[in-house]
């Protein structure tokens, strides 16, 4: 078993350690817990860095998190762990909120929210932990979908590679705002400039085309149709 005491409260202001330090643009960097938990609760979808039998890969996938610690499956980084249990990984999300269109292309950008979690991951063998984190995975992709649909059974519990990440240590950015060439001698280009603001919208619910006839979404689900992600 990997039953483990429930990890102590983290501070509200993030460390600042030789991986989470702001060398460049160090403006857009935030040191508040509270704007990595917000950067986390806007998406779903993480990329996985992790070196596997010596070679470096990159694997989007799915988390949840709780106030300590993200969940997430990793199938390729369990394969690093069962050579390295001490092998470190670091996670990042990004949301791309635009484009900062400049009069210049060398002051262009891009607007956007980005956070990077470092750490060395465990493997989540007890069955009620590992049950509580897909749980947090799954609530935390679709709200509701827990209760709504069938749960893991016994031998796909056991199929399923679960890992947790402590979010102790973590470094945010965040660039908002227009161009920054707007006094400079490219003013006078008249070229245009300003931003091209992204976002993204969840579609109504598609059916599978093999569902029967008189099976709806349910509201968790079908309530999502149009409203902002991210």
């Amino acid at each position: 078993m990997n039953r483990r005491p429930q990890p102590s409260a983290l501070p509200p202001e993030l460390p600042v350690t030789d991986r989470t330090r702001h060398r460049r643009l160090r403006e857009q960097g935030s040191l508040e817990r509270a704007d990595l938990e917000a950067i986390l609760d806007a998406g779903f979808v993480c990329h996985l860095g992790v070196v596997v039998d010596g070679h470096p890969m990159v694997v989007p996938t799915v988390y949840g998190r709780d106030d300590t610690e993200l969940f997430l499956h990793g199938s390729v980084a369990s394969r690093s762990l069962a050579a390295d249990p001490g092998a470190p990984v670091c996670v990042t999300v990004t949301h791309v909120d635009g484009l900062i269109l400049a009069r210049s292309v060398f002051a262009h950008g891009v607007n956007y929210r980005s956070a990077m979690i470092h750490g060395v991951p465990r493997k989540v063998t007890d069955p009620e932990e590992k049950l509580r984190g897909l749980r947090l995975l799954t609530e935390h992709a679709t709200p509701g979908q827990w209760e709504y649909a069938r749960r893991p059974s016994r031998k796909e519990l056991a199929a399923t590679t679960l890992l947790a990440l402590s979010l102790a240590e973590a470094s945010v950015k965040v660039a908002v705002g227009p161009p920054d060439d707007g006094e400079g001698p490219d003013a006078k280009l008249g070229v245009w400039a300003g931003n091209l603001p992204l976002t993204a919208t969840w579609g109504e619910p598609v059916a599978d085309p093999l569902l029967p006839a008189g099976i709806e979404p349910p509201p968790h689900i079908a309530g999502r149709g149009g409203t902002r992600h991210g």
